[in-house]
């Protein structure tokens, strides 16, 4: 079984691709999915993150803990040191759900999965993945898309820009670039031309 790991900066399409990966029928692991479901009512990560974050617990109507995200979010977002520590608890958690999803799709016979993973070159999660899938488009187009995203600002896109891999960079180290922009048919047919090349490496190996 071939593992992709798919990746790219903010407002690059990732998520387009995810979904388009899984329309042609390859299985996706999206990380941050998996982080919403963690800090979910009931989410396995609520009472180490509220530990550490304390006024980010919040109940809801059925008296469930459950972490809110954008109190989270203005928590670490300017603090590198806490940052740190919400990664230090979510990471080993999201990787230990991805190992279950490989298992699970290896038992299911796929030949080909993906895994959406957001930081795969700042994490060194490179290392765990067959090829790496990195989606591009050009700057204009990335800050027009999340500045039209609820509650994004210059100043907020700016720093999360800042704070990760450039898009060269990441598009340097991957195996594959996918341009998201140029539309939706144009990205579907890169991704399913990239299934098709990575389908008879399979059956070669």
């Amino acid at each position: 079984m071939i593992v992709i790991g798919l990746t790219g900066s903010i407002g690059m399409g990732k998520s387009t691709a995810s979904e388009m990966l899984r329309d042609i029928g390859i299985p996706v692991h999206d990380s941050d999915a998996t982080v919403h479901d963690l800090l979910a009512p009931n989410g396995k990560a609520v009472s180490a993150v509220g530990k550490k974050f304390p006024d980010a617990v919040k109940t809801n109507e059925l008296g469930e803990s459950y972490i809110d995200r954008q109190i989270l979010g203005k928590n670490v977002f300017t603090d590198n040191q806490k940052k740190k520590t919400l990664e230090e608890i979510l990471h080993p958690m999201v990787w230990k759900d991805s190992n279950s999803f490989i298992e699970l799709m290896k038992k299911k016979n796929h030949q080909i999965i993906a895994l959406d993973i957001p930081l795969l070159f700042e994490t060194g999660l490179e290392k765990r993945v067959d090829v790496t899938l990195c989606v591009s488009a050009p700057p204009e187009i990335q800050r027009r898309r999340v500045l039209e995203r609820p509650n994004m600002t210059s100043e907020k896109f700016d720093r999360i820009v800042a704070e990760q891999l450039s898009d060269a960079e990441k598009c340097k180290r991957a195996y594959y670039v996918v341009d998201t922009g140029k539309g939706f048919d144009d990205i579907h047919e890169q991704l399913v031309q990239i299934v098709e090349m990575l389908s008879i490496k399979n059956i070669q190996n």
